[in-house]
């Protein structure tokens, strides 16, 4: 989805180059916060397709970040991606309990996974899933 825009929250520059070197290619407009406060507020004021939000950053954490985009009627609909360092159940469980609409591993290579009840009609969501689907890299997204 040439055009689209995706919100980037990460507080590495190292994990920032490697996200922005995936999608770059594919014609995203990408937005770059490099801590939770940030990420809020260009969320809210640029209303992006996707958010790929760090839970641990300076300021507010990713967890909490989502909690108060999810809570705002302006923001609630964007789907937010967790992107966290530890694949252990604990944090799929917390990112579900904040909002997030599924996560990825560090590095972004790693597995997606997603809540199961999730119904995923956001165009812009399948087609970031389905790029990374499409260059070899594990997805946990099923066909619908």
């Amino acid at each position: 989805m040439a055009g689209e825009t995706i919100l980037i929250v990460e507080d590495s520059a190292l994990n920032r180059k490697l996200v922005e070197t995936v999608l770059q290619p594919h014609g995203y407009r990408l937005l770059i916060a490099v801590n939770g406060e940030e990420g809020v507020e260009i969320a809210t004021r640029e209303k992006p397709d996707l958010i790929l939000m760090d839970v641990q950053l300076p300021k507010m954490s990713g967890y909490d970040a989502t909690r108060i985009l999810k809570a705002q009627t302006e923001t609630a609909h964007i789907p937010i991606v967790a992107l966290t360092a530890h694949a252990m159940d604990g944090e799929r469980k917390r990112s579900e309990e904040a909002g997030c609409d599924g996560y990825l591993t560090k590095p972004i290579m790693g597995q997606i996974r997603l809540k199961p009840s999730i119904q995923i009609h956001s165009t812009q969501l399948r087609s970031v899933y389905t790029r990374f689907g499409n260059r070899g890299y594990k997805t946990g997204i099923a066909d619908s």
